[in-house]
């Protein structure tokens, strides 16, 4: 039986209440500090985004509504717009269209719809009409036309200034919102315990995915992004979009690993969570890699604290990659070596982690501070995603990967590194893919809580 997919508890009216108040507080605050004698500004109106088509087509790309619109409310759909001012209650002007096509019907549950003036409309210029004079308004979203006509001046569209601020503030979780990451996280795993049985099973990447949504209640559009499904030597693809019908390319169901990462969406927010299994018959040198995965990544989960630079996680993680490669033979130096080596880049060569809440890779990781600004990645890691100092009430993944990618180890054939590795146990290891563990993890006071485990972390 699939698990309960939004709960709504007695206390679920106070924490969005207190969600709501806090928001109003940023946002009043964020417009006071960008003000100045040239630029005034009254309020801001957010629209939740556009329906698009595919190209030369009729028919719509799948919706998903703009993340500064889904922080105030959980609608996910075209056309609607939010306008928040300073000492007054939010407004929403809720675009319901006369539609026998399709149904455009939005349910106003009373634990969120009670914190806002809801104005009823039937397209976006009766909404206009409503809002009356916007020349004094920011707007935030993506069609500029309509704030255009709405007599919004290009300098109030999308300001660096304001998102600057409300992207770094994205970043610290209410309660509200780490209670919806929360059940996101209690629904994934469902999928990924379903998903696993299936794997054991002999099942297909096509099934062992079908058996995931089915396990969440969920459809795909529904789900935060595309679920990775990767048997074998398709877990060393990182982002692999395809879901093979047959298990492995092997009739006889005789896939040996199964790498899944797969989330679920609640009230807009994501879980992100990955796990890899394997089976009786798998080598078991890669079983003991995925072993000491998995005790790494615990351990990497157990180190975040309060003021940690986030690109320290990530050093920690290639070091504990190094330490694996070594103590497995797999690399033939010293742990020193092949650090000084950056060998740990070829079998990691991604971020530990991003940050996690409305988008599944949320705004603001690289921002140096509210007023703007980055703070770059490391060199020898490009690809990190977060680079700010943890701070509590943040949300990220930790998700260290250890992988054999034949484009990345054949560069290092050839090349000084190739004495340091032993290519004849790279090579039993390419038709298994890789590993990759991830947890969603909070900051909290007293320590990192892992919300996909649903424990403290010690």
């Amino acid at each position: 039986m699939a698990l309960a997919r939004f709960p709504v508890t007695p206390a679920m009216n106070d924490l969005f209440a207190s969600h709501i108040s806090q928001l109003q507080q940023t946002y009043e605050q964020a417009i006071s500090r960008i003000q100045n004698d040239s630029y005034r500004v009254d309020g801001v109106l957010i629209g939740s985004g556009l329906a698009h088509y595919y190209f030369g087509d009729d028919q719509t790309i799948p919706f998903r509504a703009y993340g500064h619109f889904n922080h105030w409310l959980p609608v996910n759909q075209p056309d609607q717009l939010l306008l928040i001012r300073p000492g007054r209650r939010p407004g929403y002007y809720q675009v319901v269209p006369d539609d026998f096509w399709y149904e455009q019907t939005i349910h106003n549950a009373p634990w969120w719809s009670e914190q806002f003036d809801i104005i009823r409309c039937r397209d976006q210029a009766e909404a206009a009409r409503h809002l009356g004079d916007c020349s004094r308004l920011a707007f935030l979203g993506e069609n500029s036309e309509f704030a255009r006509e709405c007599g919004i001046g290009p300098q109030y569209i999308n300001p660096a200034a304001l998102l600057s601020r409300l992207d770094y503030a994205r970043a610290y979780k209410t309660p509200y919102e780490i209670s919806r990451l929360r059940q996101a996280n209690r629904l994934a795993l469902a999928g990924h315990q379903a998903a696993r049985q299936c794997f054991l099973e002999g099942g297909s990447e096509y099934r062992i995915h079908m058996a995931f949504l089915q396990a969440c209640d969920a459809l795909e559009s529904e789900t935060p992004y595309t679920n990775i499904v990767a048997l074998d030597e398709k877990a060393a693809i990182l982002h692999y979009q395809n879901k093979r019908r047959e298990s492995g390319d092997r009739p006889d169901g005789r896939s040996q690993v199964l790498l899944i990462d797969a989330g679920c969406r609640v009230s807009g927010y994501c879980s992100d969570v990955t796990r890899t299994s394997v089976r009786d018959h798998t080598p078991p040198l890669f079983r003991s890699l995925v072993g000491a995965m998995e005790v790494l990544q615990h351990n990497l989960v157990a180190r975040v604290a309060i003021n940690l630079p986030y690109a320290e996680l990530h050093r920690q993680a290639l070091a504990g990659i190094v330490q694996i490669l070594v103590d497995h033979e797999i690399l033939r130096c010293s742990a020193t070596t092949a650090t000084e080596a950056s060998l740990a880049s070829l079998f990691m060569p991604h971020g530990v982690g991003h940050l996690l809440g409305i988008q599944v890779h949320d705004v603001g990781g690289r921002q140096k501070q509210a007023e703007g600004g980055i703070l770059p990645p490391p060199a020898d890691a490009p690809m990190l995603r977060n680079t700010r100092l943890m701070e509590k009430h943040m949300v990220f993944t930790v998700e260290p990967g250890l992988y054999f990618i034949p484009s990345l180890l054949d560069q290092a054939r050839t090349d000084r590194r190739a004495r340091l590795i032993d290519w004849n146990l790279v090579d039993s290891l390419i038709p298994l893919g890789g590993i990759r563990i991830e947890d969603n993890v909070l900051v909290a006071e007293q320590g990192p809580v892992n919300l996909t485990r649903d424990e403290m972390v010690h």
